[in-house]
């Protein structure tokens, strides 16, 4: 009961000075937002990082020409060679070589800003134009809603056609993307027959996965191909539990093709969706701690703030303690009532701030289309801070609060 009291003495102090009390609990709800906003944003991004490499299966690993430095035993490569293009020849003699292991896919980017044209209507110039062989669709789980994939005739014979991603279709056509087939369009003002509409992936930190149109490969090598073309190989291997020793392999193989000698580091790289995966969470990792660093500095700042309005508040109310005490108020009730106030302060700027941090981090949500996501543990956890926060600021003027003379308090002006 005499809590209950305390509280609504507590509230009524509150609301007798709204706009100081507003200010320090939206100071507060700033800090918390941008603790959980960050958290929510970050639990975001793993949830789509492991999804989108998931989804590409255990058994598979890329082969690139660029050179990626690796850490061995704790320490850096020392020498990180020159890359060079896989060349054309390379990749199929690899695909040859390799193929009683699994199966090799082979693709380059032609261009990496091209434009599509239909009726008059423009996408954007940010349109991946791959080149792709047969194997592509398999190795990289990319399902058709509408249409169907190349057949050999066309990859052998390079000819104009192509497939579309779900966001060139509906860019091109709102109404019914679907109508788009067995229809021209032009790429790079190059004229192509629409003979698939690749399925929704949704965001991935892949690539912008429905951003693509996919041509045969042959086609891509006439038109974009040079000796400084850069082939990539998808590798699906037939037994997911040898792949380390699978991939070991194809690099020997690799580096057999490519020329190198024993003491020569490789001027490619092997990169696994594991690898990946985790190399991408490091890096999320790193970012989160920093951002996490910046938002307890402003929690700090919001703890500071309180206190000072705290500190305030009791120096206004010096004749209103002087009051209670010459009533019969203990230093004790003097003590909970101003720690209330700055508790309350604290825990209603937490609850904004959490609410906000969550809308805010699933803003991230909609660039990547994922599902809505609560933090529940990071949003306690603010929320928790906060309470702490109103403690640790409300202790020093509470004390300074039930310790004044009472006869001072009631003389004060």
């Amino acid at each position: 009961m005499q809590l209950a009291f305390e509280t609504a003495l507590a509230f009524r102090a509150i609301r007798s000075n709204g706009l100081r009390s507003v200010l320090t609990v939206l100071i507060i709800a700033i800090g918390i937002m941008a603790l959980v906003g960050i958290l929510t944003a970050f639990e975001i991004l793993k949830t789509n990082v492991t999804e989108s490499f998931s989804s590409l299966g255990a058994n598979t690993f890329q082969m690139t020409p660029e050179v990626v430095k690796k850490k061995k035993r704790g320490r850096a490569a020392t020498a990180t060679p020159e890359a060079k293009p896989i060349t054309y020849e390379q990749a199929i003699t690899f695909r040859k070589r390799f193929s009683a292991n699994g199966q090799v896919g082979i693709s380059f980017v032609a261009a990496g800003a091209a434009v599509a044209q239909y009726n008059g209507v423009k996408t954007n110039p940010n349109l991946s134009l791959t080149g792709v062989d047969d194997r592509y669709f398999d190795l990289s789980h990319t399902r058709l809603s509408a249409g169907r994939s190349f057949s050999a005739a066309e990859l052998s014979g390079g000819r104009y056609v192509c497939v579309i991603g779900s966001a060139v279709a509906r860019k091109l056509h709102p109404q019914k993307p679907a109508a788009l087939l067995e229809d021209d369009l032009l790429i790079n003002n190059i004229r192509y027959r629409v003979i698939g509409i690749a399925d929704e992936q949704g965001g991935s930190l892949r690539m912008n996965a429905d951003n693509l149109v996919l041509i045969p490969l042959e086609n891509a090598r006439m038109l974009y191909g040079n000796p400084q073309t850069n082939y990539t190989l998808n590798v699906a291997v037939k037994d997911p539990a040898a792949k380390s020793v699978l991939s070991e392999e194809a690099e020997g193989l690799m580096r057999q093709l490519r020329g190198l000698r024993l003491d020569e580091a490789s001027n490619f790289s092997i990169s696994s969706n594991e690898s990946m995966m985790s190399s991408l969470l490091e890096v999320l990792g790193y970012l989160l701690g920093a951002a996490v660093v910046v938002a307890a500095i402003t929690l700090l700042g919001s703890v500071i703030g309180l206190m000072n309005i705290m500190l305030v508040s009791v120096a206004e109310r010096t004749r209103e303690i002087g009051i209670s005490k010459a009533l019969g108020a203990r230093a004790a009730t003097i003590r909970r009532q101003f720690l209330l106030e700055s508790i309350l302060i604290g825990l209603l700027g937490g609850l904004l701030g959490a609410v906000l941090g969550v809308a805010v981090g699933n803003l991230l949500g909609l660039a990547f289309d994922s599902g809505f996501i609560v933090p529940w543990f990071w949003m306690g956890t603010g929320i928790l801070l906060c309470i702490l926060a109103g403690v640790i600021s409300g202790i020093y003027p509470a004390l300074k609060a039930s310790r004044l003379n009472p006869i001072t308090a009631l003389r004060y002006e």
